[in-house]
């Protein structure tokens, strides 16, 4: 058993190298002479993949997080903020289950119901009520933030006011460089 493990670990990186330096003739060899072991170092490469894949996007969602905090407890002192960083910190912790939620949604209707969906009645109020729901999704956010940054750092509606016209355009471009470096295929905070 441990033999055949080496003898397609053998043939998959001779076929590997072969197809960088020799495709007509490693593909020919592919076919006719390699066996099923061979997928399993394929396939071993491409969990490493995505395992890593995956790590990268937990990374900078840990990131995205402790970034915000940060900046709103700093763009927060500039304004006499009087709250405390582990409430602020918690608070914003909770402010994710909106989003949470919407992307489970959207992942799920993915697979009920994956594009192209068509523009007949059910399409249109699929559409609808996909909007609706979005729509709530983001004014819960919008209060949860509000509440956060409220009794998070201790602030009046002017003065919080003031916290987002700083921060949302400084996430905001985080947001969309994360979007353009291709870490995440939707812009959000």
């Amino acid at each position: 058993m441990e033999m055949s493990f080496f003898v397609a670990l053998s043939a998959f990186l001779k076929n590997t190298l072969g197809l960088v330096t020799r495709p007509y003739e490693t593909c020919r060899r592919i076919v006719d002479k390699s066996g099923y072991g061979e997928l399993f170092y394929i396939g071993l490469l491409l969990v490493v993949y995505f395992v890593f894949a995956s790590w990268v996007k937990i990374a900078v969602a840990g990131l995205t997080y402790m970034l915000s905090v940060a900046l709103f407890w700093e763009v927060g002192k500039l304004v006499d903020a009087k709250g405390n960083l582990k409430g602020l910190a918690i608070a914003w912790g909770y402010s994710l289950f909106p989003t949470l939620i919407w992307f489970l949604a959207t992942s799920l209707l993915y697979l009920i119901l994956p594009p192209p969906r068509t523009t007949s009645a059910a399409g249109m109020l699929f559409s609808v009520l996909f909007l609706v729901f979005s729509a709530t999704l983001f004014f819960w956010k919008a209060t949860i933030t509000y509440l956060t940054l409220r009794f998070g750092l201790r602030l009046s509606l002017g003065k919080i006011i003031i916290v987002l016209a700083i921060s949302l355009p400084i996430l905001g471009l985080y947001s969309f460089g994360m979007y353009r470096l291709g870490i995440v295929k939707i812009p959000f905070i």
